[in-house]
């Protein structure tokens, strides 16, 4: 597979706008925007460029939030909220020919290692030579949350998954009967971790979908990752790490708890939530 040079982060969606550029403090101790945290990771995976997609007018916020990374950024306009799919689908021509990283801008990543997410994964997908989507083990209850894939273990690949059927949002039900892996534990499933590998096969299939829909209807992608996985190898792989989504109820507060629990001023916040925990007693 090509080297991985672009990377694309969807901003547009009604309940993403603000998140990305809400303030929090990094591992480093040094207060950031959420949008260049994303912006660290991408860079780090050896992206030169990356693309946000914003609603009309967003511009000059985000720029403003990337700080001294602006100069990476390229801005595309959705400018009919369509969708998911449709926000990705907008890069299409920016994209070009070769694979790029896609995250989404409402989540934040945390390593359990010295190596980031997005490297993790764009080592994975030269390696495997491949598509590749990053999941997490996840909460049966949580499902409402996330897509969700169902598939087989690569032999002697540790964490890694051929993927055989892509559902948005599962209910319980669908997720038994449909999406239950081998050897995960109970009640668990594998959940998209907001972070992909992917080709640009991806963008055909999105223009179907639109083409075969009524004019106006939002386009998922978690449909078209389905179908991805019946044109060309397509997997999932477990990272060493976690995803947060700063767009649930505390999910700001649940990453950046994250993100100091994995800095360098671990104890001093540890020593913080036992004296709150206390206090409260």
């Amino acid at each position: 597979m090509p080297k991985i040079h672009k990377a694309v982060i969807t901003v547009a969606g009604r309940k993403q706008r603000s998140l990305a550029l809400q303030s929090l403090v990094d591992r480093d101790a040094e207060p950031k925007s959420a949008l260049r945290i994303l912006l660290e990771e991408a860079l780090d995976a050896g992206v030169e460029e990356v693309a946000l997609i914003v609603c009309p007018g967003d511009e000059e916020a985000y720029r403003a939030a990337a700080g001294p990374l602006s100069a990476r950024l390229v801005f595309i306009q959705q400018r009919e909220p369509l969708g998911y799919g449709h926000a990705l689908l907008c890069a299409r021509n920016w994209a070009g020919s070769l694979p790029f990283l896609h995250m989404v801008g409402d989540h934040l990543y945390v390593s359990r290692d010295s190596v980031r997410c997005a490297r993790q994964l764009v080592t994975i997908a030269d390696t495997e030579a491949c598509a590749v989507s990053a999941v997490q083990s996840t909460r049966e209850r949580l499902l409402p949350y996330y897509g969700t894939v169902g598939g087989r273990r690569v032999p002697g690949a540790a964490g890694l998954y051929q993927i055989d059927e892509v559902i948005e949002k599962p209910t319980p039900t669908e997720a038994e009967r449909k999406l239950v892996v081998p050897g995960l534990r109970a009640g668990h499933y594998l959940c998209f971790f907001g972070m992909h590998v992917l080709t640009t096969a991806i963008f055909d299939i999105l223009d179907s979908q639109i083409q075969a829909l009524e004019r106006g209807s939002p386009i998922a992608l978690s449909p078209a990752l389905a179908s991805l996985s019946g044109k060309e190898r397509y997997l999932a792989a477990e990272l060493n790490g976690s995803r947060y989504d700063m767009g649930e109820k505390y999910g700001l507060w649940i990453a950046q708890l994250a993100l100091g629990m994995s800095g360098r001023d671990r104890e001093e916040l540890l020593l913080r939530i036992v004296e709150m925990v206390a206090n409260r007693g």
